[in-house]
């Protein structure tokens, strides 16, 4: 009766988010008083809070941890420990248990899983953590913890959770809309209802928030919330009304969202229906948090909602068996409430993994209809279940559960061919949607066979025997699936499909390592398990030979009956699963070992007519295939089984039988058998040689890995720990590698481990990585004599790259380049026989053939590479003969093996050409096999060793092989000198062509001696950095000539005023990186007056440049062709680009630097030839205050006061000055000007607007000062560090900025110079000046000094940096930043090591300002710190305009900077001599703004300005994932934030990548990323997606990329995406050089270059982020 009147009473459509949060406030705890409240004092029958802590404190803490994860938190998984890689700890256990010391694996939740912490079953050992050791009484104690509760509570516990149980259960399985059941009815029943519109996977954010648009006529943005809230809770009202209102509102989304696909759900409920429910939810969470404070309680909740009378009839199978028509918020809560009850009580877990069990088919039917995801499906819980090794078997026994998962896997993939194997028809989004659902009955099966089971039960056997024939039924169904038919003739048509085969094969690979390793614990389990396997292989061979011609092969003396198959031109497949998983369990099979072969064999051959280029026209399907046939995650179970197959067959056949069958499916046996075979059978067509050519080599190739793969434990006598070494070696012989690539090279097991570690430091070094780049290792020296050129798992390229490296490497070693097979480990007996191949008949055979096709080049019917292989055959069977002899203990009679005997034989007749001895010794020495040569030289000194042994052995009986050493000695002796010779030779060869190219140089250098001469001097101009990289020519006095080229034209031109303009390529950008205040609002553009820079710098311009230089006019072409070209892409592909056309942007020419506008050069600038009385005023220190003042009255005010009453011919100078320059070059002056105007105040350009110019000067000194702090804080020299790019920028910057004002009215440019000096010389007539405190002084300096009466007045002498009326003017800045210093200082802050300050220095400190303050050399200290800044930039700005060279102490980083810095600015080195009347600091101290500024607490800038850092970040990258996890979405109610995103520059942790954090910026909607870049960075953003351990640069709304994090694995790698899982730690050099890009302000342009590179880049929504 309650229910309705408090919950769901409002519309909460159409209401602000606050009201519908006070609303959602007010419900709340309307619940929780009337409600909840009321069934806690029921049920505990006192006080709730009393009661409760009462029935905690009686509690014993259970020992399993059970924290439920939220989505994103950080989950940690012991490598060393766990039982499987499911088994997780939460953060507060991981820290405090002992894994974490071991190796540990980290990564962030999917949500819905839950702490191992407690389960001893989840550990091998350490299965507790310090705050869950459980205590010896609730270790002895199995009684029921009901006992423990009093017997009322008990009672009223049953009936009160039975009842409140019921009531949700029956609510959330409700069906009807505007019903309720028997006894829930409203007295009075109105006529309000709910428009409650579903979540669904299959419609995307935007349909969704497009139809609520049209539907319930709303806004954008209450849209996007509703959007937001149906996809997190799964369900949300649209429209509040009556049911007609409502119904409207359902047939518009219906209607609008049909037509693709099925339409969005939607129910219109009546609203007592929906509080109901809505309640129903409330009670079960009340329930979860009520059972947290007694295992009591809990134990009765899992009583009641388990107990039942009838197959599913208990409360919580009714949930289960519903859950696919739930919405997600109530799947949530209720899996929640399972998580909290069932699955923390050990009895009750059990007896719901059975009702799991039973119910599984159903479930999964029902998943695989659902369009949920699994997260949020019952069946998710299997993991919870099925991973606990007891619980797994106990099911396995009890509901047969491993057979169950297998059929209704088979069941649920219906496509099958007319024998009954799959056929998967063409993928398409819902097929692949469904397949991918399918595939989670595969992870569940996974699961329950993960650990082996150590004791076997008779049951156990059975059931598990009784599973196997079901998977053997699964794999008859994929035995020869997708068969492939040689295309003849014309290409395939529509390529096959075969994705979907290859999935499931991927899927099924652990399943069946599984199923091997479990056969293997159990000699019974194995025998029948064997048994099996062959009945289903024979079954699957019944009709392989059928209606086969029968034919016998001979050859070499041997017969042999076969079939004729040809894989050419019949079927074939490459998914033999059932041979493969009889080859998993090596037996002497019953079966004839010509039918084992025949499959694998086939499929071998068809990777080899592959390679041979014979099936091109079958398209990319079958290219595919055999790659993934022999890839990394599919070859254990495809191609090296099949290679076990065939060492299975060979090893019980006759070797010459073997290898013809061989050779007959290889359809190269009439090459081999035909007469005369040393002669080479001819072939007119070159194709079909060279085929036949690649077949013999493959054909070749699988001999050498038939014979030689012996590192498989069964095959050869080896352990595991020998295979992954041997797969180390072969993968680092290519190329050093990283910890990452190994893995990934390297096949995991079912527990996602390589084995690795155990290895990689036995026989790896490693090598640590810089600031780029990763963690390499590298193969130790002493394993490369383990190096096997024919390692059956490399590709073809690895082995070209892995051949190339060894013989280099042998090379520098000094020795010689043969690669010979490595000693290969014995056999296991049941192989042994293997080894007869290498000494039988036909192989023999084969070998003389291709030797003597060698000894005859001609005709090119063999390769060289066919050859190697032979020489390696011949090599393998010399070892193997060593072996057996070294062996054989001096008995000679052991030795079978006698392969030097048979080679030493001549060929049979009619061939009776030499023996395989025979042709070797002529080959040692042929010039077409200088390659070989060391390889051949090595085989004969092996037989003659062999020799050797034998002579010994058959005459002493003892084995010592010193004379065979002594023999091998000489020969190598003679090989030596040899080599010696011909290096020797060679030597001398290169010195003679290197004196033929010198003279030939010489006498080219002495035809051309003026170019040289030129281009050397060009080459000394551009590697001095610390003068300008122009190169200056000094012709008579101050006059200069600076030579430039263009890029474009490669025209070289003379900077001159009236010359044709020269430009540099440029980039302005705003920039808040010298900012401490950065969040400052920004100013209206259109009345903002930025004369005067305040002193946080808040809003700089800043330019770079990357120092290209073009003719304007070259220029100007380039960038309307770049604008056509733009115009003239399509529609649809329109702003694709790394750059914005359309707001000037383009990039370089010749280095693709990302510009926005071009900096014109403009020449030194020279002595006016008209002075005035103002030149010639001395450069005397000792000017008094009232001097300057008068001075700069002189300068500036008098004139402009009275030039227009007098007509001064000081008008007719600025025209003059005017005229100075060409049309072209002021029109480039216009073109940056504008490009300053429209970045610094964000307008369209206006030529007219009065501050123009001011902006150009603001520029000039913000770059100045940003390069000035980079240089002060990397303790760089102030002069000749800068690199030429920004040394010609600045240059270009500073003269610019003193001629800027040409393009400008007079009138203008005389308002602002008055109001400027103003500020240093207050004048009561000039209003708005802002006070001393407000402006930044070098902002202040650069403007005034660019002031056309005195920018060009150069000293006589042309010496002095500064010339006089700068100098005065210098003065009066300088003058008034030390006030500014002095203001703003704050004593208590200056360093207390008293310095041997001047005594001068210290009395006039005090004098001036402070007198109160004792010791003058404190603040002395703080002014001469505070202004060193200033000095160095202003130092900076002269020396580019006036191009003086710097003193040497400035040349170098060190003590002796200042003075030497106040000489070259012509300053005394104790400032405070400038200044001597107390009249002008009265006027700048009595401003009121400096009183408001200091008393009210205004923005008090102190100097010198702190340089900017980014955020400090924490060592460990845990520490950041858990934070994100805690961080909610500041908009959408607490919920948890899906890509929580740091800012690197601030701090501030936001919410990415969502609907729910949109904001507008400028009129569009952008991310939560991209508004924060606008206020924290004027448009740049430095951020740390914290998920996915990646930095991310933003740039504006179009342009982004991904860079590599500062965060490294022990192993030096970055981990983008967090997948390896890896610690990481904190690298503070890549940290620095993040720092460092962006202080530089080169992000912009680093997202350019990364742009550039990676066209994906550019199509990613970057405003979205």
């Amino acid at each position: 009766m309650y229910v309705p009147r408090i919950l769901c009473v409002g519309p909460n459509g159409g209401v602000s988010s606050r009201e519908e949060q006070r609303e959602e406030q007010r419900e709340e705890l309307a619940c929780q008083l009337l409600l909840s409240a009321p069934l806690e004092w029921l049920l505990l029958g006192e006080e709730p809070a009393a009661g409760l802590a009462q029935l905690q404190e009686n509690n014993q803490p259970s020992p399993l941890c059970g924290h439920v994860f939220k989505v994103g938190e950080p989950t940690y998984s012991c490598r060393e420990c766990a039982a499987d890689p499911t088994c997780v700890l939460c953060m507060q256990c991981f820290l405090s248990s002992i894994h974490k010391d071991h190796r540990y694996r980290m990564t962030t939740s999917g949500g819905g899983g839950f702490c191992d912490c407690g389960d001893a079953e989840a550990w091998k050992k350490g299965p507790y953590c310090q705050k869950h050791i459980p205590t010896d009484s609730n270790r002895d104690s199995e009684e029921d913890p009901v006992a423990q509760l009093p017997a009322d509570l008990v009672a009223r516990g049953y009936s009160i959770f039975s009842i409140i149980l019921k009531y949700a259960v029956d609510l959330l399985t409700w069906e009807q809309e505007d019903q309720l059941p028997a006894g829930l009815e409203p007295p009075e029943r109105g006529d309000m209802y709910y428009c409650m519109l579903f979540n669904d996977e299959v419609h995307t954010y935007e349909q969704v928030i497009y139809t609520l648009q049209k539907a319930v006529n709303c806004s954008q943005k209450e849209a996007v919330s509703f959007a937001t809230t149906v996809d997190r809770d799964g369900r949300k009202s649209v429209r509040y009304g009556d049911f007609q209102f409502c119904e409207q509102a359902k047939s518009v989304i219906v209607r609008n969202t049909s037509r693709q696909s099925k339409p969005l759900r939607v129910h219109v409920m009546h609203s007592s229906v929906v509080a109901h429910q809505c309640f129903a939810l409330k009670a079960l969470s009340w329930l979860g948090q009520i059972i947290q404070y007694s295992d009591g309680l809990r134990r009765i909740l899992c009583q009641v909602g388990l107990q039942g009378k009838g197959e599913n009839s208990s409360l919580v199978d009714r949930l289960m068996l519903n859950d696919s028509k739930m919405w997600k918020g109530a799947r949530n809560i209720y899996h929640q409430l399972l998580m909290n009850s069932l699955l923390m009580d050990l009895k009750y877990k059990k007896i719901f993994a059975i009702q799991f069990a039973k119910n599984y088919r159903r479930l999964q039917t029902d998943f695989m209809e659902d369009d949920h995801e699994r997260v949020v499906s019952v069946t998710s819980l299997s993991v919870q279940l099925f991973t606990v090794p007891t619980m797994a078997r106990m099911l396995m026994v009890e509901e047969n559960l491993m057979t169950t998962i297998i059929r209704t896997f088979v069941d649920h993939l219906r496509h099958r061919d007319l024998q009954g194997r799959f056929q998967f028809d063409r993928y398409t989004a819902q097929q692949a949607f469904k397949f991918g659902r399918v595939q989670s009955l595969i992870g569940d099966l996974k699961y329950v066979l993960i650990s082996c089971p150590t004791e076997w039960s008779d049951e156990l056997r059975l059931k598990f025997l009784e599973g196997l024939d079901a998977f053997l039924e699964l794999l008859k169904c994929m035995q020869g699936m997708d068969p492939v038919v040689r295309q003849v003739g014309q290409h395939i048509e529509m390529e096959p499909e075969w994705e979907a085969a290859f999935t499931l094969q991927m899927k099924l690979t652990h399943i069946i390592s599984m199923i091997q390793e479990w056969c293997s614990t159990d000699e019974r389990v194995l025998i029948e398990a064997y048994r099996k396997c062959l009945t289903a292989l024979s079954h699957c061979h019944s009709g392989l030979s059928d209606g086969e011609q029968p034919i016998t092969l001979s050859l070499s003396g041997h017969s042999v009956d076969t079939f004729r198959y040809q894989v050419s031109q019949d079927k074939v497949s490459i998914h033999l699963p059932v041979c493969r998983l009889l080859a998993g369990k090596h037996f002497p099979s019953e079966l004839s070992p010509p039918l084992l072969i025949e499959l694998p064999l086939r499929c071998l051959v068809l990777c080899a007519q592959v390679h041979a280029g014979m099936w091109r026209r079958n398209g990319f399907s079958l290219i595919n295939q055999i790659y993934y046939y022999h890839n990394v995650k599919c070859r254990v179970e495809m191609f090296d089984k099949d290679i076990i197959m065939l060492q299975a067959g060979a090893s019980m056949m006759d070797p010459n039988h073997f290898l013809m069958i061989v050779m007959s499916r290889f359809e190269l046996f009439h090459i081999f058998s035909c007469a005369d075979v040393r002669k080479r059978y001819r072939e007119a067509n070159k194709d079909l040689v060279q085929q036949n050519n690649t077949l013999i080599e493959e054909m070749l190739h699988l001999i050498i890995m038939v014979v030689g793969e012996r590192y498989i434990a069964g095959v050869g006598q080896v352990e595991p720990f020998d295979e992954i070494r041997r797969e180390i070696i072969h993968q680092l012989s290519v190329r050093p590698m990283a910890h990452s690539e190994l893995v990934k090279a390297l096949p995991e097991n079912g527990n996602k481990e390589t084995g690795l570690e155990r290895v990689i430091d036995n026989v790896a070094s490693f090598k640590k990585p810089g600031v780029t780049g990763r963690g390499l290792y590298e193969l130790r020296p002493e394993w490369n004599k383990h190096f096997n050129l024919y390692f059956h798992h490399y590709s073809r390229a690895d082995q070209s790259k892995a051949e190339e490296a060894q013989r280099k490497l042998r090379r520098q070693n000094g020795e010689d380049t043969a690669l010979p097979p490595p000693l290969p480990p014995p056999l296991c007996p049941l192989f042994a026989s293997l080894v007869n191949l290498l000494q039988s008949d036909v192989l023999l055979a084969v070998e003389g053939a291709v030797l003597q096709w060698a000894v005859e080049p001609s005709g090119g019917g063999w390769t060289e590479s066919m050859l190697q292989r032979v020489l390696h055959l011949v090599g393998m069977a010399l070892l193997e003969e060593q072996q057996q002899l070294e062996n054989s203990s001096g008995d000679d009679d052991n030795v079978t093996f006698n392969y030097t005997c048979k080679i030493t034989r001549p060929g049979e007749a009619p061939s009776t050409s030499g023996s395989v001895l025979a042709l070797l010794e002529s080959l040692q020495n042929a010039p077409h096999l200088e390659v070989h040569k060391d390889m051949i030289t090595w085989i004969l000194k092996m037989v003659a060793n062999i020799k050797t042994m034998r002579e010994r052995t058959s005459s002493t009986c003892t084995i010592g092989i010193s004379p065979g050493q002594g023999s091998e000695e000489t020969v190598r002796d003679k090989d030596k000198a040899e080599r010696k010779r011909k290096a020797e030779m060679a030597r001398l060869r290169r010195e003679k062509i290197m004196a033929q190219m010198s003279e030939m140089q010489k006498h080219f250098i002495n035809e051309n001696k003026e170019l040289f001469q030129q281009s050397l001097e060009e080459l000394e101009a551009s590697t001095s950095a610390a003068s300008s990289h122009f190169r200056d020519h000094l012709v008579g006095g101050a006059q200069r000539h600076q030579l430039v080229t263009c890029i474009l034209c490669q025209e070289e031109q003379e900077l001159r005023g009236h010359g044709r303009a020269m430009v540099l390529a440029a980039f302005v950008q705003r920039s808040t990186v010298l900012s401490k205040n950065r969040h400052r609002n920004l100013p209206d553009p259109e009345h903002h007056d930025p004369l005067f820079m305040h002193p946080d710098l808040s809003q700089g311009i800043h330019t770079t440049s990357c120092g290209h230089i073009m003719h304007a006019t070259c220029w100007q072409r380039y960038f309307e062709a770049v604008q056509f070209k733009e115009q003239r892409r399509q529609q649809r592909l329109r702003g694709h680009t790394s750059y914005d056309v359309e707001n000037g942007e383009f990039l370089c020419p010749l280095c693709e630097c990302l510009s926005n506008t071009v900096i014109p050069l403009l020449p030194h600038a020279r002595s006016p030839d008209c002075r005035y009385t103002h030149s010639c005023v001395s450069n005397r220190f000792d000017l008094t205050d009232t001097d300057h003042r008068f001075i700069i009255k002189l300068i500036v005010l008098r004139p402009m006061e009275t030039c227009v009453k007098t007509h001064l011919d000081y008008s007719d100078v600025t025209v003059s000055l005017r005229n100075a320059f060409s049309s072209s070059i002021s029109a480039m002056i216009t073109t940056f000007s504008m490009s300053t105007y429209k970045v610094g105040l964000k307008l369209n350009p206006n030529e007219q607007d009065h501050r123009v110019q001011v902006l150009s000067w603001s520029t000039c000194a913000y770059t100045i000062q940003s390069i000035e702090h980079l240089l002060m804080d990397e303790e760089k020299p102030l002069f000749g560090s800068l690199p030429c790019r920004q040394d010609d920028c600045l240059s270009s910057l500073t003269r610019f900025g003193s001629t800027c004002w040409t393009a400008a009215p007079l009138k203008t440019v005389h308002t602002h110079f008055i109001r400027l000096f103003t500020a240093l010389v207050p004048d009561i007539r000039v209003e708005n000046i802002p006070c001393i405190l407000d402006i930044d002084m070098f902002h202040l300096l650069v403007s005034c000094l660019n002031f056309p009466g005195s920018v060009h007045c150069l000293d006589q002498s042309g010496r002095s940096v500064v010339d006089s009326a700068h100098l005065h003017i210098l003065h009066l800045v300088t003058v008034a930043h030390l006030v500014q210093i002095l203001l703003t200082s704050t004593t208590d802050e200056v360093c207390m090591d008293q310095e041997s300050g001047g005594s001068e220095e210290e009395e006039l400190t005090c004098q001036i300002v402070l007198p109160e303050v004792s010791s003058g050399w404190q603040l002395w200290r703080c002014v001469k710190v505070g202004v060193l800044p200033f000095l160095r930039s202003a130092a900076l700005f002269f020396h580019y305009l006036n191009s003086t060279a710097p003193p040497d102490d400035l040349l170098v980083a060190g003590p002796g900077q200042w003075e030497a810095l106040c000489s070259y600015l012509s300053l005394p080195s104790n400032l405070l001599r400038l200044h001597h009347s107390h009249h002008t600091l009265l006027e700048w101290c009595s401003h009121p703004g400096v009183r408001q500024t200091l008393q009210v607490g205004g923005v008090v800038v102190r100097f010198p300005r702190e340089s900017n850092r980014l955020i400090d970040l924490p060592e460990d990258y845990s520490t950041l994932i858990n934070q994100a996890s805690s961080f909610t979405c500041p908009r959408s109610g607490g919920d948890k934030s899906r890509a929580p995103t740091l800012c690197l520059i601030c701090g501030s942790m936001l919410c990415s990548q969502s609907y729910c954090c949109q904001t507008e910026v400028d009129g569009e909607d952008v991310g939560a990323c991209t508004a924060h870049a606008f206020t924290c960075g004027a448009g740049l953003g430095l951020f740390l997606r914290v998920r996915e351990s990646q930095v991310l640069f933003v740039a504006g709304k179009t342009k982004g990329c991904f860079y590599p994090p500062p965060y490294l694995d022990d192993y030096g790698e970055t981990d983008q995406g967090l997948k390896r899982g890896n610690p990481l730690h904190l690298c503070s050099e890549r940290y620095r050089k993040i720092e460092r890009l962006w202080r530089q302000h080169a992000i912009a342009e680093v997202i350019g270059h990364a742009q550039e590179a990676n066209q994906t880049l550019v199509a990613i929504d970057w405003q979205h982020l």
